[in-house]
């Protein structure tokens, strides 16, 4: 437990950035599970992956991957164009 007052802020603060942090993760993530099934849905994962970018959910790198993987799933079972 910490014992000053900066250090009692900081675990405030990082508790809250981890729970909001879980959430995005997980819009995230069913958004790339819902693209995967649906290509109607391609457009909102690829949001999703841009906003958690910004946001610095995650590394922007690994956005690009993830949209680029899921165009070359959609590709591939050519519906890309939906």
């Amino acid at each position: 437990m910490p014992h000053h007052k900066s250090a009692k802020k900081r675990l405030r603060q990082s508790t809250e950035h981890r729970l909001r942090n879980r959430g995005q993760r997980t819009i995230l993530r069913r958004a790339i599970k819902g693209a995967r099934a649906d290509a109607s849905q391609l457009t909102a994962a690829q949001s999703a992956a841009d906003t958690a970018a910004q946001s610095g959910i995650i590394h922007p790198n690994k956005a690009a991957r993830l949209k680029s993987r899921l165009m070359k799933q959609r590709q591939a079972k050519g519906d890309a164009g939906a």
